[in-house]
């Protein structure tokens, strides 16, 4: 009898959170089409780009919405089989309540395996649909310019450009410093570094170059010189939040050669990776905490269960958001910054789990 009903609930879980997903993706979609399409319009985008755009979207959405949706279905669920006296039922007749937690675990757990496979693998494609489509059709200038770049281009050899942009490929306050065992060998200095499409390669301009000996120091001058340096303007030519559409195995890729490099933007894409693991647990602990929240019959029926469902999937994501800014400005401990929206709602599960009637 308990194995059928934990077929039914686990059934009529993913039922509801599938059905919850679609029907706000789609709300969500058509306000997004209504503000874009004088965009649309005005830019002449074919119509099988924007339908492409929004599948990409909508993938992007879920994501997003998964706490939400994940916590939204949990307790419409819960509450309506308190309602119907299913749980006291359930309980009376000798099953503890962990037991009964079973299938909605069950359920969640199947949510957070397939979230994170589009996170590591699927997700990022769309994301990057998502802004290619936006620079291509929507943004009037998809140039980027990128200040202060520390960048490791030997294991002795360092690289620093004050600014540097991404269309005519140029960079200002250019420095190549060699250091070996901790002492200035020697410093290239140069006003700007230009990128020469003709023989690919850099070319510094206005350089002076500085160079340490046993019997003193040498220098050399001059207005134009090509240099052979081990980055590209591929390097640079990255769109904000390039991090979120790499895969898992592209991410920790592009982690080692950042590393190796020496690059100051690699907590980006380390924090990035810790997400992409953390994520998925999110809709394990919040089907936990659902089920504890609405198990109970109370006077105000099912619907205040969903707003405070909606109440506290709201705190989770900007508990999230605001741990991922923490860890992206330069904490101690990013990856502990980035689990504490899951430790502070466990934790606090734990205790609601304690007070409840068995």
């Amino acid at each position: 009898m308990i194995k059928l009903l934990d077929k039914l609930i686990i059934k009529d879980f993913l039922k509801t959170y599938f059905f919850v997903v679609l029907m706000l993706i789609l709300i969500v979609l058509v306000l997004d089409f209504t503000e874009k399409n004088d965009d649309f319009i005005r830019n002449n985008v074919p119509t099988g780009e924007i339908m492409k755009y929004m599948f990409n979207y909508g993938l992007y959405l879920n994501n997003l919405l998964t706490p939400i949706t994940v916590f939204i279905s949990v307790i419409f669920i819960t509450s309506r089989m308190a309602g119907r006296t299913e749980i006291v039922a359930i309980l009376s007749s000798g099953v503890s309540f962990m037991r009964m937690l079973r299938p909605f675990l069950i359920g969640a757990s199947m949510i957070a395996l397939a979230s994170f496979l589009l996170n590591g693998w699927v997700l990022p494609g769309a994301t990057a649909g998502v802004y290619n489509f936006k620079m291509e059709y929507l943004e009037d200038d998809a140039q980027y310019n990128y200040q202060n770049l520390h960048v490791k281009v030997a294991p002795d050899v360092y690289a620093y450009i004050s600014k540097y942009y991404t269309g005519p490929k140029t960079g200002y306050t250019f420095t190549l410093e060699h250091i070996e065992d901790g002492k200035l060998i020697s410093k290239l200095s140069a006003d700007r570094i230009v990128w020469d499409t003709a023989v690919n390669a850099w070319e510094v301009r206005n350089y002076k170059i500085r160079t340490l000996e046993d019997m003193g120091e040498g220098y050399q001058v001059g207005e134009e010189m090509d240099t052979v340096l081990s980055i590209t303007p591929a390097d640079f030519d990255l769109p904000p939040n390039h991090h979120e559409t790499l895969d898992l195995p592209e991410l920790s890729r592009q982690i080692k050669v950042l590393e190796d490099r020496g690059a100051d933007n690699v907590n980006f894409y380390k924090i990035e990776r810790y997400v992409r693991f953390m994520s998925p647990f999110a809709a394990i602990i919040l089907t936990f905490i659902g089920v504890i929240v609405a198990s109970k019959k109370t006077r105000g029926g099912s619907g205040f269960k969903i707003a405070l469902g909606f109440l506290l999937a709201f705190v989770y994501i900007i508990l999230f958001l605001l741990s991922r800014t923490f860890a992206e400005a330069g904490t101690p401990y990013p990856i502990l910054a980035v689990w504490s929206p899951n430790i502070i709602f466990a934790l606090t599960g734990l205790v609601m789990y304690k007070t409840i009637p068995r």
